[in-house]
């Protein structure tokens, strides 16, 4: 089937009027995240054991998946920085977790996705992670405000004890296990395990009842409504009822080379990358099908999660006006290039689920063309006719919603921190460091990335080299420094950050 066009998505009328108000036809915006949930995804082909059946039954009912998006930086913060605000990480300086954005002057003075919809009609309001949080004056900066309505989290997902399993703590299955090195604090909890409560107590399965809750209201404006769903982030804490879809017995693990950094050499000609805690902790315990488990229930966990909401919006008076638009923030890895969690530049950290609904799709389409996060702010401006944003970094991707075999040949960036970047087109991946280390994959005859050609480069690989090194960055904005400082986390939203910026002021 080909998806319906531009024009016919713009003239679909809204289901419903409020008295002495005329309705704006504009279609609603339901954007949709799930945070570190990589291409595992049974509708990606990720992972022949993935059971994602509410996300698999939303693209055979109508919706365009695409097989080859990327994030514009490959941890959550840059990532969802650059996507929000519509600007590369190299431009905002935000390449870390603990940069927030709103210290970047470009995003100062122009509008984030959310607010630019707000000053063009829309009705914004949002539950669960879109922006990325950072510590304020008096709470936590949550993204709040850049939306009309915020809702707050709440619930809960302790773990069952009794079954946890947990690097740092050096814990299987419940019990302490044999003595290692590579235990001990790094970021996020590496853990996983059911959850105490069954999921009516969970935080994502309460933040989507909130959302199908709102689905079903009227709203005197156009709706942009975005909804963050946390799981499958570490640690992989979901509910019995999803481990329980995955045999303990069974292989889950991806393939890997235990020689695939040794091809890596700093220009000293030394190793760049060795195996993470993480893996080496793994590894000596065996527990690399049981973590692959473990993230594959947390993926469930987070479709039933959308299951509700894919139900709800079908129910509402907004079904035949509403874009939908389901996006993973980056990958993540599980034991490819022997480490887990994401922020390197290879595939498994920079690919993204994204599927796309467009009003009156009746069918799965599936485009291979390569788009990124940085595309999604102008693309949504394009099919909700929002006055254009010339200065954005993205471009729009609307044209492949019409066609998804239209000529496109634009490869796209991935920024991993202050003057690292990796670029990928339909056939190549360079990725560049800071320190000058150097990769090159011929993805056609190497989709998994083991192989890195630098060292060997011909004259077709070479050539491929300098045309993707014109991709990077020529100069990275300096990283924005924390002037805020670090402030104690607490459950209070900081209500001075709130309303705060006037969109009036803003571009």
């Amino acid at each position: 089937m080909r998806p319906v066009t531009l024009s016919l998505l713009l003239s679909i009328p809204i289901a419903f009027t409020l008295a002495s108000v005329e309705a704006d036809e504009r279609p609603n915006v339901l954007f949709i995240s799930i945070d570190d949930l990589n291409d595992w995804v049974s509708v990606f082909g990720g992972h022949p054991k993935a059971q994602t059946p509410h996300l698999d039954r939303f693209a055979s009912e109508g919706a365009m998946v695409f097989q080859n998006a990327h994030g514009a930086g490959s941890i959550c913060g840059p990532s969802r920085s650059a996507m929000l605000s519509g600007f590369m990480p190299s431009r905002t300086g935000a390449y870390g977790n603990s940069n927030n954005m709103l210290e970047s002057p470009l995003v100062q003075a122009n509008a984030t996705l959310p607010e630019y919809f707000s000053k063009h009609g829309y009705y914004s309001l949002s539950m669960g992670k879109i922006y990325h949080k950072h510590d304020a004056p008096h709470g936590i900066d949550a993204g709040h405000w850049a939306f009309d309505q915020y809702e707050r989290t709440r619930g809960g997902s302790a773990p069952d004890k009794s079954k946890l399993t947990s690097r740092i703590q050096n814990l299987i299955n419940g019990k302490p296990g044999p003595e290692s090195n590579h235990t001990g604090a790094a970021g996020s909890e590496f853990a996983w395990g059911p959850t105490k409560d069954g999921k009516e107590n969970t935080k994502d399965y309460i933040t989507a009842l909130w959302a199908a809750n709102q689905l079903q209201k009227r709203y005197a404006q156009p709706f942009f409504m975005a909804i963050g769903i946390s799981r499958p982030h570490l640690p992989f804490y979901a509910p019995q009822e999803f481990f329980a879809l995955y045999d303990p017995d069974d292989e889950y693990a991806p393939p890997i080379r235990e020689d695939d950094l040794d091809d890596i050499l700093t220009p000293s000609g030394k190793p760049k990358f060795k195996p993470t805690s993480d893996y080496l902790w793994l590894k000596e315990n065996d527990l690399f099908d049981a973590v692959a488990r473990g993230y594959l229930a947390a993926s469930s966990y987070a479709d039933a999660c959308l299951g509700v909401i894919f139900d709800a919006l079908k129910r509402s008076p907004h079904y035949e006006n509403t874009i939908v638009v389901v996006w993973g923030d980056h990958g993540w890895h599980l034991g490819e290039k022997l480490r887990y969690r994401k922020g390197s530049g290879w595939s498994e950290s920079t690919r993204i689920p994204l599927l796309v609904r467009l009003p009156r799709m009746t069918e799965r389409s599936d485009c291979d063309r390569l788009v990124s996060m940085i595309d999604f702010y102008p693309t949504l401006i394009d099919l909700c006719q929002l006055p254009q944003k010339p200065i954005l970094d993205g471009r729009s991707f609307a044209p492949l919603l019409e066609d998804p075999q239209a000529n496109w040949d634009h490869p796209v960036t991935t920024i991993h921190g202050y003057g690292n970047a990796s670029v990928r087109d339909n056939r190549w991946r360079y990725i560049r460091y800071s320190d000058g280390t150097e990769e090159l994959y011929d993805l056609q005859n190497d989709p998994q990335e083991w192989s890195n050609l630098i060292p060997h480069l011909t004259e077709i690989s070479a050539a491929a080299k300098r045309r993707l090194l014109q991709r990077i960055p020529s100069e990275f904005a300096p990283s924005i420094s924390n002037s805020k400082g670090r402030h104690p986390r607490s459950n209070q939203l900081d209500t001075t950050i709130k309303g705060s910026r006037d969109l009036t002021q803003l571009n």
